[in-house]
């Protein structure tokens, strides 16, 4: 996962940096896909074995200047570290990251804990479709979330369960996508 600065780029133009990125880094290199946050332009890439991800990020600079670069693999982390990382992630509008961190958690919880993870991986999921200005899945994604949110409340690992379940309400009735911190 590579990440460049954002400096005035909007999800309106992830398709065209798909396009440009995919340009500049040739046929070795595969880019899956492109996110526009506030913050960063965030590019889905897979390296052939053998090339230096430096020289990847170094090609994409020419879009904007490197913020980092992440080999994505699964990681067992235990529970509170994978939960805190995720959190860390999603206040950094790492979203996809964040669905990652949190996928292994969710898999092994159960009843109300197993809702709420679902509940913040489908907002992170739905934050994702937002970074590339696909609003109408953000919003279905978010009424899902809003459903495994409904049933729960209170506080999870200092994650104020109610007040994202209630921004996510706001956002689904305004139609006005506004991406939060949890």
């Amino acid at each position: 996962m590579v990440h460049l600065q954002n400096r005035s780029h909007t999800p309106k133009d992830a398709t065209a940096l798909l396009y440009k990125a995919r340009e500049l880094v040739g046929r070795k290199v595969i880019v899956r896909d492109s996110r526009v946050s506030k913050k960063y332009i965030e590019f889905d890439t897979s390296v052939p074995d053998g090339m230096d991800a430096a020289d990847l990020v170094d090609k994409l600079a020419a879009i904007s200047p490197p913020a980092s670069y992440e080999h994505i693999v699964e990681r067992h982390m235990d529970k509170d570290n994978a939960i805190k990382r995720a959190v860390e992630l999603f206040n950094d509008e790492k979203y996809w990251e964040a669905h990652e961190a949190l996928e292994s958690v969710w898999k092994g919880a159960a009843g109300t804990e197993k809702n709420i993870l679902n509940g913040i991986i489908l907002i992170a999921a739905a934050f994702v479709h937002d970074e590339k200005d696909e609003g109408e899945i953000c919003l279905s994604i978010l009424q899902r979330a809003k459903k495994k949110l409904e049933s729960t409340g209170g506080e999870y690992h200092g994650i104020n369960v109610e007040v994202i379940a209630d921004r996510v309400s706001k956002i689904i009735n305004s139609g006005r996508i506004k991406r939060f911190t949890i």
